[in-house]
Parts: structure tokens; sequence; C-alpha cells
């Protein structure tokens, strides 16, 4: 019998043997064991496929809603938001990690306010939690680090409005000293790192994005300038609605997470404006539109009043370049017809070149393009930030 030709292990075999079994159970216990390749927060947040990963960062504060982050308070250990930098405060920028019961005594920050800051390792699978960029169903989660010497100030994510305050000057790092299509590859893997939202959230989003600096309890609408409540939206006749700027049926995109829900390039509209644009391409020329004075229409294009003119350009310029054809969404571009019809494509490029150049960005859409990276999306509106760089990708 094969019994009979096994050999008792001798003291070398047993104390591999042993070995092994003490460091599997030490992994079991720590949680330290994982083949999963590490990544950064932002990388996880690009990739948010199903896939198991390890992912370093630091505990930023507690989630308890898609743009909401406690940094103090804490009222539950079911989950932590970490990021790569101990002080950052952007929910988009923030990974939403679950803390499932094995973890909860060690890492649920109501029972461990202390770990605030401080650097965690953790694998799990990423995908969405609470309809965030997420690592869920935790397979090991590690601290490592000493706790920081002065926790992080403790205030409530995200802020409500910005200042139009400077950014990161990391952020376009791969882009600077590039021209053409070099350039437009480097923005498109700086800008495709966001936080995707729903539908639903676009309303909540240009409520922020889009608020009257005159008056904070109304926005103001994109092609009329009007300033109406934010309490009026919807489809009435003299309700606001959202304006899909890259129309989307130029790419049958709808309105599923993606480019139908991207803010950088939905406003608030009149909805009877909004209606009269519909999916027309962008050129001069055509009658004045009566609701929208300084617009102008015909069969197949819109001009949108001068003080707009740059705000739909450089928002046209950010679609074409976020959206490449990956994730399952068309590869946007622009072109020089108004009879796109359903393509991926909108017109006129020449145009808004020089409507690029004619309307520079405004403080407006400046500081909406910042409320959007601080609050919603974690990603900027390249062109708002650097114009030139319509004319170094397309020529002028």
């Amino acid at each position: 019998m094969v019994v009979n030709h096994l050999r008792r292990p001798g003291p070398q075999w047993t104390a591999a043997f042993l070995t092994l079994v003490v460091t599997i159970g030490l992994a079991v216990t720590t949680g330290t064991a994982s083949a999963a390749p590490s990544m950064t927060v932002t990388t996880a947040l690009a990739t948010q496929n199903g896939q198991t990963a390890t992912v370093v960062g630091y505990v930023a504060g507690e989630p308890t809603g898609a743009n909401t982050v406690l940094r103090s308070a804490f009222t539950g250990d079911t989950a932590i938001a970490i990021a790569d930098a101990a002080s950052e405060t952007g929910t988009p920028r923030m990974l939403y990690v679950q803390v499932t019961a094995a973890y909860r005594g060690t890492f649920g920050l109501r029972t461990n306010p202390g770990l605030m800051g401080r650097s965690v390792t953790v694998t799990g699978t990423l995908t969405a939690y609470f309809s965030h960029g997420g690592l869920k169903s935790p397979t090991a989660m590690v601290l490592t680090g000493a706790p920081p010497t002065q926790p992080p100030t403790s205030t409530p994510t995200p802020a409500p409005t910005s200042s139009g305050g400077p950014y990161d000057a990391t952020y376009y790092r791969d882009a600077t000293g590039k021209t053409g299509p070099a350039l437009r590859g480097a923005l498109h893997a700086i800008v495709k790192v966001q936080t995707r939202l729903t539908y639903d959230q676009v309303w909540d989003a240009l409520k922020s994005t889009d608020q009257d600096p005159a008056n904070p309890g109304n926005v103001l609408l994109l092609y009329t300038g009007q300033s109406k409540s934010k309490a009026q939206s919807g489809g009435g006749v003299d309700d606001w609605n959202r304006e899909h700027v890259w129309a989307k049926s130029h790419g049958d995109f709808g309105t599923a997470t993606g480019p139908g829900t991207d803010v950088h390039h939905l406003r608030p509209c009149d909805v009877s404006v909004n209606s009269t644009r519909g999916n027309k391409d962008f050129d001069t020329g055509g009658s004045p539109v009566g609701e929208a004075p300084g617009n102008y229409t015909d069969a197949d294009s819109w001009e949108p009043r001068d003080a707009d003119k740059g705000d739909v350009a450089r928002m046209i310029m950010y679609m074409a370049v976020r959206y490449e054809g990956e994730d399952g969404w068309p590869d946007l571009e622009m072109n020089q017809s108004v009879t796109n019809g359903s393509a991926p494509f909108i017109g006129k490029l020449s145009v808004l070149l020089r409507w690029n150049l004619s309307d520079p960005p405004s403080a407006f859409e400046k500081n909406r393009n910042q409320v959007i990276y601080d609050s919603w999306q974690g990603n900027r509106n390249p062109f708002i930030d650097h114009p030139e760089w319509a004319g170094a990708i397309w020529g002028s």
C-alpha cells in the first residue's frame, strides 16, 4: 500500500511546516496576507471594476452619504473613508471602505476615533459603496505608521460652496510641456479619475455648482443668465431642468451614470429654452430666440449668447477629452458638421475654438470648476484652467 512508503517527517520538515502554519495564522489574524496589487486611492477610484485589490491610504473620516464624510462626532463603526493625504477633506478624492463585523473593533471610527489620519492598508473588492467609489467585503485591514502628532482639523465635508481657491499644483503635472495628441492623452488620464454621479444626484450638484453668487437660494440659468429659485426645478413650463450641453443623443449615452451625468457639461436651463435648443450642434447664425435674448437658432444649429459662448466651448472640449471610448461609453469628438444626428460628434470645431478665445473663463465659470472638483466629482475641466490648451490640441 502507498501508506507503507510514507516516512515519518524529520525535524527540519516539521520546523518548516510549523513556520508555515504560524505565518498563515498570523496573516488571518492581522489581515496582512494578500496577493492583490497595491494601489493608491486615486487609482482605486478610477478602477471600480469589481476586481480584488489592496489599497493604501489615510483614514479621513466616516462616510454617511454619497457626498458626506464626518470628521468628528462619529456615528458608527461600519465604514471609513480613506484618501491619499491625511488632511484631505474633498469627498470626491476619498475611497469609501466597508468595515465588516470582523474589523469593527479595530477600524470602526465611533469606537476608535484616534484612527483619524492613520495610514491603513485594505484588501477588498473595488465597487461602489454609498453610491460612491468604494472598497467592499474586506479580507485584510492593517494599520501602518504611527498616529499623527496633531489630528486633522475636525470639520464636516463637503463644503457646500467654494471660494474658487487654488487647486493642487501637481494636478496637471503629467500634462505640463506637452502639445497635440500627447497633451490630449495626458489630460484624458488626469480627468477620467472622478466620482461618478447618478442622474438624481445631478439635481443637488447643480444647486451647488451654479448657485447665484448674489442670491444663494437661486441658480443661474445657461443661455438666459436668469436667476431662478433652486426649488423651482422640474418639468413645468416655468421650471429649470438639466441641460446636456453635449446633447445626449450625440452618442446615444442617455442619462445613465457616465457622460449623461457628468456635471462638467450639465447646466441648469429654462425648460422651454432647453427644448428649443434640443440636440442641435453649435454654430453662428439663425433667428433670434424670443425667450433667450442674444441666442440664435436655425434648423440644425444653436448660437448661445456672447456671455455663454466660451463656457459652451470649454464644456464641449472637456467632454471630447474625457470620453475616449472607454468604460463602454462612446468616443466623443468635435468636427465641422452641424448634421451629426446620433453620431458621437458635435460641431463646429472651428467655431468652438473661436468662442473659447472670444469669451475667456469668468469668475463664475472658474468657481463652478472648483466646486465640482472640491465637492462632487474630484476632477477638473482643464480648458477652464488653461484655455490655451485648446489651441495646443486642435489648433487655432
